[in-house]
C-alpha cells in the first residue's frame, strides 16, 4: 500500500494533534492520550532519531540517497516517552540545539517523509492513538476521526519555550529563541511534502492567553465532541 493509499479502516480512534513549533502540542497529546486512555506518538521524536543517527553516522547532509537508505535501515520503537534508535534510548540526546538545526534534513526529502510514514501508520494499526506533529491530519492519518490544530502568536510560543528552557537549566534568550522560531515557521510552510498546515475538517484552537489545562480541556471537548458524532452517525436509529 503506498502512502496515498491509507485507509483508517483498521485503526479504531486516531485523534491528530497538529500545528507550529511551540504551539505545545507533545505536552497537550500526551496528557489528553493519558486522560483518555489512548496511546501517545510523539512524530517529531521519530524525525529528531533519524537526524541523531545520521550526525552519529557523518552523512553528509547533500547525499539524500544515503540519507533515505539509513532511514530504511534504521530501528525506531516508540513506548510512552522514549523513543529507541537501534535499541538505544535517545529520549534526550534528541533534544539537542544540534539536533533542531539539522532536522530539516530528514524532515524535508519525500522519500524519508513515506518511510516515516508508514512506520507511523504501523504504530497505530488497531490502537486507539494520540498523535502530534506538522502533517498528522492532512497527509499521515488523512481520515483521522478527530483532527486539532494548536496555534498561537509567535511571540506567545517564544515565551513559552523561554520558560521551558529555564526549568531545564538552560539560558536562551528570548530573542534568540524567537528568530530561529520564526524561521523554522519559515520553513515549515515552505515544505514542498508535509507542510504546515491546518486541514480542512480540523478544529482550530488558538491558545494564546490560555494556560495548559485550558488547552488540554479544549482538546478533551473537541475529542468528546468526534467520538458522540460518530456515536450518532453510527446508531440505525
Amino acid at each position: 500500500m503506498s502512502t496515498n493509499e491509507y485507509e483508517i479502516s483498521s485503526t479504531r480512534m486516531i485523534v491528530t494533534i497538529d500545528g507550529p513549533a511551540g504551539a505545545g502540542k507533545s505536552s497537550i497529546a500526551r496528557e489528553v492520550a493519558a486522560e483518555l486512555g489512548y496511546a501517545f506518538l510523539d512524530t517529531g521524536a521519530m524525525y529528531r532519531a533519524i537526524t541523531l543517527g545520521a550526525m552519529r553516522r557523518g552523512i553528509p547532509w547533500n547525499d539524500v540517497d544515503a540519507l533515505v537508505r539509513y532511514a530504511q535501515e534504521a530501528r525506531l520503537s516508540w513506548n510512552e516517552d522514549r523513543i529507541d534508535l537501534d535499541d538505544e534510548d535517545v529520549s534526550s540526546e534528541i533534544r539537542t540545539p544540534e539536533v533542531t538545526a539539522n532536522i530539516r534534513y530528514i524532515a524535508d526529502p519525500p522519500e524519508i517523509r513515506d518511510c516515516l510514514t508508514m512506520q507511523q501508520r504501523r504504530i497505530a494499526e488497531g490502537r486507539d492513538l494520540v498523535t502530534e506533529g506538522r502533517d498528522q491530519g492532512t497527509e499521515v492519518f488523512p481520515e483521522a476521526e478527530c483532527k486539532v490544530f494548536l496555534t498561537a502568536s509567535p511571540e506567545e510560543r517564544a515565551r513559552r519555550r523561554q520558560q521551558q528552557l529555564i526549568a531545564e537549566g538552560k539560558q536562551v534568550t528570548f530573542e534568540e529563541i524567537l528568530i530561529a522560531q520564526n524561521q523554522r515557521d519559515l520553513e515549515d510552510r515552505m515544505r514542498p511534502v508535509g507542510r504546515l498546515r491546518a486541514a480542512l475538517d480540523a478544529v482550530v484552537i488558538q491558545t494564546d492567553g490560555m494556560n495548559s489545562q485550558q488547552v488540554k480541556q479544549s482538546v478533551l471537548d473537541s475529542v468528546r465532541s468526534c467520538v458522540q458524532s460518530l456515536a450518532t452517525s453510527d446508531d440505525p436509529a
